[in-house]
């Protein structure tokens, strides 16, 4: 079978959290990784360093919806951290971190990519954007969230395109 020579557009995806998708989201950031390069010299090699990997950093992702009635953002960011709350308890350590699951999709609403993102929690969530009544916007929100790294499912079947048949 022939392999897709078209990449994929980037404006079809969905976010599943706690086994359900999540409404709404209308932005995701880019998934990064980062390995630290450590540089070494052997005594009798004068002018090349020896490149080895180091730590690997997995940066933050955002996610940005428009703002609902719906509560699970802010519910999720208040585990992190809830004002009011007694001293020592503040951060709810049994189930603050979550793993994401982001799916990709083609043209056709096949799935084509998913990846597992490991023990995400809220580092910063934004409940309301500047608000302005001279806009013509939707009022935004977006929180960050820290993980432990993000994995790639290889296990998906190829998929499918798609073809019309003309009429005779």
């Amino acid at each position: 079978m022939a392999k897709r020579a078209e990449p994929y557009k980037n404006f079809k995806f969905r976010l599943v959290l706690d086994g359900r998708y999540v409404l709404g989201v209308s932005k995701v950031s880019a998934l990064k990784r980062t390995t630290e390069v450590i540089e070494h010299r052997e005594g009798g090699d004068q002018s090349t360093a020896h490149k080895l990997p180091g730590r690997t950093k997995y940066d933050p992702i955002t996610l940005e919806r428009g703002v609902t009635h719906d509560k699970d953002f802010e519910q999720w960011a208040n585990k992190v951290w809830l004002l009011g709350q007694t001293l020592g308890s503040e951060v709810s350590l049994k189930d603050f971190r979550k793993d994401v699951n982001l799916e990709v999709y083609d043209e056709a609403g096949q799935i084509v990519q998913r990846y597992s993102i490991y023990s995400c929690w809220v580092s910063e969530y934004q409940a309301l954007p500047d608000l302005d009544a001279n806009a013509n916007a939707v009022a935004v929100q977006h929180i960050k969230l820290e993980n432990e790294g993000w994995q790639r499912e290889f296990s998906l079947p190829d998929e499918k395109e798609p073809s019309f048949t003309q009429p005779a």
